[in-house]
């Protein structure tokens, strides 16, 4: 029965996906802002609800090694393999504006987070936690975020305006809305049965509780990332693509964590510390690879699923 569920959560991750991106990229139309906004606000911070649901219940139930894994691994998931495939499929459009101030918000968050997190080091504490305070603190740079995109979307859509920019007649938005809302359930329903599934399934086999977080539910909750991206991919939606990818890391780490500290305080095991920094490093390579030509390349998206193969022995030796 766990294995059914598992199939079943796979093909309602692919389908909700392709709606999700149909009705999304048709929003952006209609609202006569780029594809890349709706990729960073709407799209990332719905296929970012997986990792929310998962996050806040483990902090519920005391289980904050999976809350901070969790998050931790599904940006490393993000970066590394859904960059990876999308760009391996059809090369990534890159923005300006992503490259000058997106992928640079993402990297300040990450450092955000290891410093916040790191009590041991810098406080000298007896232990490593995100306390309440820390998770408010993510919380405000998200609302900083928040305020920056809706700027931008609203200066964009004068602009169009300004333009007299055509809207086909045959899009409508109670249709794209419902394709959305109607995508956007069948992502949360498919990731929350191929999460549980798969956590049965790790813990059967003897993992620990970091380890399933880093891995399982890491990978679980960010499958409909993947799907997203890959299918925006797919039809050429590259700004979606990449923009999901951008704003569901920025999303994880200041929504995801901040409410789930704010909540409750969260532990932090050391050995996230390690995949902290791989984070960090990788947000760091995602900058570079794409300020050439503007675009992420076959060749280096083929790299980051390598990354993402080696990074995935190198946690479950050390696990």
């Amino acid at each position: 029965m766990v294995y059914i569920l598992l199939l079943v959560g796979f093909i309602l991750l692919i389908k909700g996906a392709d709606l999700f991106v149909d009705g999304a990229s048709h929003i952006a139309i209609l609202l006569q802002v780029p594809p890349i906004l709706i990729g960073l606000t709407i799209v990332a911070f719905g296929t970012s609800s997986p990792e929310a649901t998962v996050s806040i219940i483990a902090a519920l139930e005391g289980a904050s090694d999976i809350s901070v894994g969790n998050v931790v691994g599904s940006n490393i998931f993000n970066i590394t393999l859904v960059v990876g495939v999308a760009a391996f499929l059809y090369p990534l459009k890159v923005e300006s504006e992503t490259i000058r101030k997106e992928i640079p918000f993402t990297l300040l968050a990450s450092v955000a987070l290891l410093i916040l997190m790191s009590d041991l080091t810098l406080q000298g504490a007896d232990k490593n936690i995100l306390t309440r305070t820390d998770g408010l603190i993510l919380l405000l740079f998200l609302s900083i975020f928040i305020y920056y995109v809706i700027e931008i979307g609203l200066k964009s859509r004068n602009k169009n305006q300004n333009q007299n920019q055509a809207i086909d007649g045959n899009i409508s938005w109670g249709k794209n809305i419902f394709i959305t809302i109607l995508g956007l359930f069948g992502i949360i329903l498919g990731g929350n049965f191929v999460v549980n599934s798969g956590t049965k399934i790790a813990y059967s086999l003897g993992m620990s509780e970091t380890l399933v977080g880093l891995t399982i539910i890491a990978i679980g909750t960010s499958l409909p990332e993947l799907v997203t991206s890959v299918t925006a991919a797919l039809k050429k939606e590259s700004e979606i693509a990449l923009g999901n990818i951008v704003g569901s890391n920025i999303f994880n780490i200041l929504f995801v964590l901040g409410a789930s500290a704010t909540i409750t305080p969260l532990m932090v095991d050391n050995k996230v510390f390690s995949d902290a920094l791989f984070m960090i490093i990788l947000t760091v390579l995602l900058f570079i690879f794409s300020r050439t030509n503007f675009s992420i390349s076959k060749r280096e998206g083929l790299l980051f699923v390598l990354a993402y193969v080696i990074y995935l022995i190198y946690i479950i030796i050390r696990n």
